[in-house]
């Protein structure tokens, strides 16, 4: 059975590569004929729109056809500028009408912010501008605040670290000195 199977899966492989080379194939003729047609409009467009020069034999007959390509020149460039200013018009009216769906549905779009570090006095002078010297010193109007210590801190102070006074409670001496000291 695994002989038969083998040859399957052989037969099945062979038909996929063979359909594959058929299918490149199909496609590489397929861009052969979209590349010749491209050739072909390109070629058609140019003759349509930019007829073969002949030059002329005479000086007259030549300074004719300068002038005729700048009016040709100039013509372009007018519906150049034309297209360009309809453009800019449509890109403004789109970003008015943009403007306009975003306040009538309540999102605003918020502008990039930037971090910008300032002083508390440069801020007053760009608001008030240079002529207002004003200096805003705000630690002047802090009130003054005495710390009191609590009862937690006063503890804290008064434990004395036990592996100093070991030696001295050890022995019957420190029983002695803790009867007679009350500690």
């Amino acid at each position: 059975m695994s002989t038969e199977e083998e040859k399957k899966k052989r037969a099945i492989t062979a038909r996929r590569q063979h359909l594959k080379s058929v299918m490149l194939q199909i496609a590489a003729t397929e861009l052969e004929r979209e590349a010749t047609a491209r050739e072909q409009e390109k070629a058609n467009y140019l003759a349509e729109h930019c007829p073969p020069l002949h030059l002329p034999n005479s000086m007259q007959e030549l300074q004719e056809l300068c002038k005729k390509l700048h009016g040709k020149i100039e013509q372009v460039d007018e519906e150049r500028y034309d297209t360009e200013v309809k453009l800019q018009k449509t890109t403004k009216e789109l970003e008015d009408l943009s403007q306009k769906l975003f306040d009538l549905r309540g999102k605003f779009k918020r502008p990039p912010l930037r971090r910008v570090r300032m002083s508390a006095d440069a801020m007053l002078r760009a608001l008030l501008g240079s002529k207002h010297k004003v200096c805003m010193d705000l630690r002047a109007n802090l009130k003054q605040v005495k710390k009191e210590d609590t009862e937690k801190e006063k503890d804290l102070r008064d434990v004395v670290d036990w592996r100093k006074n070991i030696e001295e409670k050890s022995g019957m001496e420190g029983r002695k000195k803790m009867f007679e000291g009350g500690e």
